[in-house]
C-alpha cells in the first residue's frame, strides 16, 4: 500500500506543479507545497498505469476548475502527485483518474473507459487516500449537481458541504463504506448501504471486464433520456445521480455480475436514490416538525417533543430549538432553550438577518407540566441560537401557529391554525402585529411568500388557497375544492411566483394539541399549481402522492412533496419542462409514476427542503404506528445530491445560489 503524505517540498517540485498547472498555481494563490500519495484500487486490485489529475474546485456555477498536479499509478496502482497547496480554506480539492490496467487471472487489459474519482477538501487531506468505486459513486451522487465530465465547480457552500456529506458515505483514507453510513441509525437498519455496494458494484463490473468489453452494459443502462451513452465509470455514475428511477431492475441485475464489495443488494429497488439518516448524535429529534438552512447550510429543527428514547413514554412539548451541521451532526453549543419554546410544530421560518422564528403549537402527552396558554406564542432566536425576548410573543393573536413565512424586509406571516386567522409582525415587530381573518379560511396551515410581498396561505378546513396582501386584502381566494383542492396541507412558491399546493385528500389539519390525528388509509391526495392571478391547474396525482404534507420547490422550480403515508418522495416537473427531463411536462412526475422515491428508513414525513448542495431534507416526524403520548420519530432522512441547489436562508421564492 501506498501512503500520503503533506510536506513542504523543495524548490524543484514547485517546477513540476507549475508545468501541471500554471493557472491553477496562479490563481488559487497557493500558500504551500505539498504532496499527495494515494493507491487506485478496484476492490482488492490495483488499477495500474492510470493517470491522476487533482483538482480545485470551481467557485462559481458553471465555473471551470484548476488543475493543480497529475500523476500516474505503478504497477501496484500507488501514486504521487506534487501541488501547491491553495491558500482558501473553503477550497475544494478532488482527485480523478484516467484509464489503467487491471490484472484479470492474468490477463491485463487497458481500461481505456475507466475513470474513478475522490474528494479530498476542504481542509487537509487525510494521510493516505484509495480511490475506488466506492469513491466513485459517493462523488458522484453527492456532487451530482456540481459536477460535468472531470468539472466541478459552484457557489459556497454547496461544494463544501457536498464533501462533508461525501465523507459520511465513505472513507477516503480506505474507500471503505463510511462511519455514517456503516452505523446507527444506517447501517443496517436501511437499505442504503448495500444500495451503496451494489452501485460500486456496478462500476466495478467495467474494471473487471476485459478490455473495455466490460463496460458496454453499463454505459448502455446509464444512457439518459434523449442523451448519448455513457462514456466512462464516472459518467456513468452520474447518470444514475440523476436519473435514479431508470432502467433500475436492469441496472440490478448488471449488479450481480460481480460480488467485489458488500454486503449489497438481494432483490430489485425502483429507484437508485442514496438516502442517509441523521440524529445528531441522539436524545434529540422526537418529532421533527420542519426545518430551515442558514447560510452555511446549517438546518435549524423545530421539535414536537421532548426526546424520550421509548415510544411508550409520555412526552411533553420540546423546550429546544436543534441545529444540525450540513452533514447530520450536533452544531457545537446546539440545541437551544429559552424564549418560552415549547412544542414547535410546522412553523419555522429565517429571516434575511438569520433570526429564527417558531411557532409554539404546544404538543403534550399525559402528565406535562404545561405552561398556561404556550400555544397562542411564538418565539425568536437569532443566528447564534440566543431567544430574543425572555417570554415569547402573544401579540397579534397567535394561536396554535402551523405555517410560518418572512419576507425580504423581515415582515412575519403566521398561519393561526388554532385562531382561522393570519398573523403579521410588520418588519418583524411584534408590537405593530395586526391580524386578518377573512371569511373563508379556516384552519390556515401552509404559509409561504412570493416575490411580490403577498403571502400565502392553504385553509385546510374549506378546501381553498388565499393570496393576501400586507394590509389584509385577499388577492386571492379559490372555489371550495376548486380542481381537486382537498384538505390542503403545505404551499410553497415557485420563482414565477406561482403557488404549489399539497392536498392531503383527507387530513384535517391538527389545530389542537392532544387531538388524535385522523390517518385513512386512502385519500383523494394530488398537488395544485395556483397561478399568481388564482387560476388552479388540474390535480396532479401521479408520483407517488400520498397524503402529502410539506412541499418545496428547488433552484430548477422543480416541485419535492413530502408524504405523509407511504414511505416515499414526491418529485414533480414544475413550471419550467426545460429544466425537466424529455418529454415530461408541468405537473407530470419526475419520479416513477407509481412509487415516487421509496425508502425504507422513512416513516411519517411533515416537511421537505431543499439545501445549497442539492440535498432533499425530510423530516421523520410520526411513528408508523404511532402512540398518541409520544408518536414522534427520531431522525432527519436526506436524499443526496437529487434536487438543484437553493440559496440559503431562503427567503421568499427559491433563487439557485
Amino acid at each position: 500500500m501506498t501512503f500520503m503524505t503533506c510536506r513542504r517540498l523543495p524548490i524543484r517540485l514547485l517546477f513540476s506543479t507549475f508545468v501541471f498547472g500554471l493557472a491553477g498555481a496562479f490563481s488559487a494563490g497557493p500558500a504551500d507545497a505539498a504532496e499527495l500519495n494515494g493507491t487506485v484500487r478496484t476492490g482488492n486490485l490495483p488499477v495500474s498505469y492510470a493517470k491522476v489529475f487533482l483538482y480545485q474546485a470551481g467557485t462559481t456555477a458553471g465555473g471551470g476548475a484548476i488543475l493543480l498536479g497529475t500523476g500516474k499509478s505503478d504497477s501496484q496502482g500507488g501514486f504521487r502527485v506534487a501541488y501547491a497547496e491553495p491558500s482558501d480554506a473553503n477550497a475544494v480539492l478532488y482527485v480523478v483518474t484516467k484509464g489503467g490496467t487491471v490484472d484479470i487471472f492474468g490477463l491485463k487489459p487497458r481500461q481505456r473507459r475507466l475513470r474513478f474519482a475522490t474528494v479530498l477538501g476542504p481542509g487537509s487531506p487525510p494521510s493516505q487516500i484509495t480511490i475506488n468505486e466506492r469513491t466513485t459513486v459517493a462523488t458522484a451522487y453527492a456532487f451530482a449537481q456540481f459536477i460535468d465530465g472531470v468539472q466541478i465547480s459552484g457557489v459556497h457552500p454547496g461544494p463544501k458541504n457536498a464533501a462533508l456529506t461525501l465523507r459520511n458515505l465513505v472513507n477516503r483514507r480506505t474507500g471503505a463504506v463510511g462511519h455514517v453510513l456503516a452505523t446507527k441509525p444506517n447501517g443496517g437498519k436501511t437499505q442504503t448501504m448495500r444500495e451503496f455496494n451494489s452501485l460500486a458494484n456496478m462500476l466495478a463490473t467495467c474494471a473487471r471486464g476485459l478490455a473495455d468489453g466490460g463496460c458496454k452494459s453499463l454505459f448502455n443502462l446509464a444512457k439518459p433520456p434523449g442523451g448519448k451513452r455513457a462514456k466512462n465509470t464516472l459518467q456513468a455514475a452520474v447518470n444514475i445521480a440523476h436519473y435514479p428511477g431508470r432502467k433500475a431492475k436492469k441496472l440490478f441485475r448488471l449488479s450481480q455480475r460481480v460480488a467485489v464489495y458488500g454486503p449489497a443488494l438481494t432483490s430489485p429497488i425502483a429507484t437508485w436514490t442514496l438516502t442517509l439518516l441523521y440524529d445528531g448524535g441522539g436524545g434529540q429529534l422526537d418529532g421533527p416538525g420542519n426545518m430551515v438552512f442558514d447560510k452555511e447550510g446549517n438546518v435549524w429543527i423545530g421539535n414536537n417533543y421532548q426526546y424520550q428514547r421509548r415510544a411508550k413514554t409520555p412526552a411533553c412539548g420540546d423546550t429546544h430549538l436543534i441545529r444540525l451541521t450540513p452533514d447530520g451532526r450536533n452544531y457545537p453549543g446546539a440545541p437551544y432553550t429559552g424564549g418560552g419554546i415549547y412544542g414547535v410544530g410546522f412553523g419555522i421560518a429565517m429571516d434575511p438577518d438569520e433570526n429564527i422564528w417558531l411557532g409554539n403549537f404546544g404538543f403534550s402527552g399525559r402528565g406535562c407540566d404545561q405552561p398556561l396558554g404556550d400555544d397562542q406564542t411564538v418565539s425568536l432566536f437569532n443566528s447564534d441560537g440566543v431567544a430574543q425576548a425572555g417570554s415569547p410573543y402573544a401579540d397579534g393573536g397567535v394561536n396554535r401557529v402551523q405555517g410560518l413565512a418572512t419576507d425580504v424586509d423581515r415582515t412575519v406571516w403566521f398561519a393561526n391554525c388554532g385562531g382561522d386567522s393570519v398573523a403579521v409582525y410588520p418588519l418583524g415587530d411584534p408590537t405593530a402585529a395586526v391580524n386578518h381573518a377573512p371569511w373563508g379560511l379556516e384552519k390556515p396551515f401552509g404559509a409561504a411568500v412570493d416575490s411580490q410581498h403577498h403571502a400565502w396561505f392553504t385553509a385546510n378546513n374549506t378546501n381553498r388557497v388565499f393570496k393576501l396582501d400586507r394590509l389584509g386584502n385577499v388577492l386571492v381566494r379559490t372555489e371550495r375544492g376548486e380542481n381537486g383542492i382537498k384538505r390542503p396541507m403545505g404551499i410553497a412558491v415557485d420563482s414565477l411566483d406561482n403557488a404549489w399546493v399539497s392536498n392531503s385528500g383527507a387530513i384535517a389539519a391538527p389545530c389542537y394539541f392532544g387531538k388524535t390525528l385522523n390517518i385513512p388509509d386512502k385519500a383523494d391526495a394530488s398537488v395544485s399549481m395556483v397561478t399568481p392571478d388564482g387560476t388552479v391547474s388540474k390535480a396532479y396525482t401521479n408520483g407517488g402522492v400520498f397524503l402529502p404534507w410539506g412541499i418545496a420547490v428547488d433552484g430548477d422550480d422543480n416541485v419535492w412533496v413530502a408524504n405523509f403515508g407511504g414511505f416515499r418522495v414526491g418529485h414533480l416537473c414544475g413550471a419550467r419542462p426545460e429544466n425537466c427531463p424529455p418529454g415530461v411536462k408541468t405537473g407530470e412526475s419526475i419520479a416513477p409514476k407509481k412509487t415516487g422515491y421509496a425508502f425504507d428508513g422513512l416513516v411519517r414525513v411533515t416537511a421537505v427542503q431543499i439545501d445549497a448542495s442539492g440535498n432533499v431534507w425530510l423530516t421523520n416526524n410520526w411513528l408508523t404506528v404511532p402512540y398518541q403520548t409520544n408518536p414522534g420519530g427520531k431522525t432527519m432522512a436526506v436524499m443526496i445530491g437529487m434536487a438543484a441547489p437553493v440559496k440559503t436562508p431562503q427567503v421568499g421564492p427559491p433563487q439557485k445560489p
